[in-house]
């Protein structure tokens, strides 16, 4: 999978990305929230650009291994690692949760995929639901 620049705008629409694709589908209601929220614009993407985002990390992993050929995505511990390393700024860190959250919750429903997607941005990040970084405690299920 291609690395991006650190903390660049394509590195974080790739991770909102990922959750869009985690449950193997794309639904309306999930573009249209982040249109909503001016999601390109917030992530300092040129307008237009995530579609090509989400597509080019489709190809990306669709090529890469066994999940080729199947409907739902898998991203290893691994690779979820390497993208969350590629955000460091917490002020991003934070916009990308807002709006990955807002996405996977658009439709109604929080899909297995994008929980997996969510919890390891929470997990890497140390943040809650987009706000405060949060201590690593033992009664935080990922502390390291």
């Amino acid at each position: 999978m291609r690395s991006y620049p650190h903390n660049s705008p394509e590195a974080a629409a790739r991770i909102v990305a990922l959750v869009l694709i985690s449950d193997g589908q794309v639904c309306s209601a999930e573009v249209d929230i982040l249109k909503q929220l001016g999601a390109e614009r917030e992530l300092g993407l040129e307008p237009h650009l995530l579609p090509h985002i989400v597509h080019t990390l489709c190809e990306e992993l669709l090529a890469s291994g066994p999940a080729a050929g199947a409907r739902m995505i898998q991203v290893d511990d691994s690779d979820l690692a390497s993208l969350m390393a590629e955000i460091s700024d917490p002020l991003l860190q934070r916009k990308v949760l807002r709006l990955s959250l807002a996405a996977a919750q658009a439709d109604g429903q929080l899909a297995d995929g994008e929980t997996v997607v969510l919890d390891a941005a929470r997990h890497h990040w140390r943040l809650v639901d987009g706000q405060e970084p949060i201590a690593t405690t033992s009664a935080w299920p990922y502390a390291s």
